[in-house]
């Protein structure tokens, strides 16, 4: 079964940074999961322009980043400046007050646009931003913090957008206390790819490449 693995660098090993992006990429991650916080619209700062800047140089494996930011829109630019088209995008439209607009500039400077839903987020309310992103994060732990408990209501919400996904061409991507089970359940329902932190990926006794080898072999 495909499905993608993104490592959610937040988590990663910041006094080995370098060997942190070398061992993930010849682990078989696919791509790197860069989030972006400013302390207002979560409370908590994470990652910065220069952390971007490196991993993006880095590797030759895409990047996908989460701006959970305010007003993404007035910065968009610093953060495509040190992408390559084919990057991804992700902002949360309660950010902004136009986030077609920001969707707008990510798809402009050839990148992949995408929204983040938080757990208190309805589907109803960014339907009409569902016709314009090509992935969507839907987070299962409210953002701001590793290492959360997994809210259970989430599951509804996935599968209102897995019914919805062919008709408007979106992908859905996990974020959030992902679990061995919750890729078991879910990636065979349709969900395209699934951030790994600390639950799965990042702490662990073995290698990044044998932890991302037996995700890929759970039996299904």
């Amino acid at each position: 079964m495909q499905f993608e693995l993104m490592a959610s660098m937040m988590c990663a090993d910041y006094g080995n940074l370098e060997k942190e992006v070398k061992n993930l990429e010849e682990g078989g991650i696919d791509s790197f999961h860069i989030d972006i916080m400013d302390g207002r619209y979560v409370p908590n700062f994470a990652m910065s322009l220069n952390d971007l800047s490196y991993i993006a140089g880095a590797t030759k494996k895409p990047v996908d980043v989460h701006l959970m930011i305010e007003h993404p829109n007035n910065r968009i630019h610093l953060f495509l400046d040190h992408l390559r088209k084919g990057d991804t995008v992700y902002i949360h439209p309660e950010a902004e007050y136009h986030p077609s607009t920001t969707l707008l500039s990510i798809i402009n400077a050839g990148m992949i646009p995408g929204i983040a839903i938080n757990p208190g987020t309805s589907v109803e309310t960014v339907m009409e931003m569902l016709r314009i992103v090509k992935k969507v994060l839907v987070m299962s732990v409210n953002p701001g913090n590793a290492g959360q408990m997994y809210l259970p209501y989430v599951g509804k919400k996935i599968t209102k957008l897995l019914s919805i996904k062919e008709d408007m061409d979106f992908e859905i991507y996990w974020d959030g206390a992902c679990s061995a089970d919750k890729i078991m359940e879910y990636a065979p329902k349709g969900v395209a790819g699934f951030v790994l932190g600390t639950t799965l990926l990042f702490g662990k006794e073995q290698s990044y490449g044998d932890t991302l080898q037996n995700i890929r072999e759970l039996k299904f």
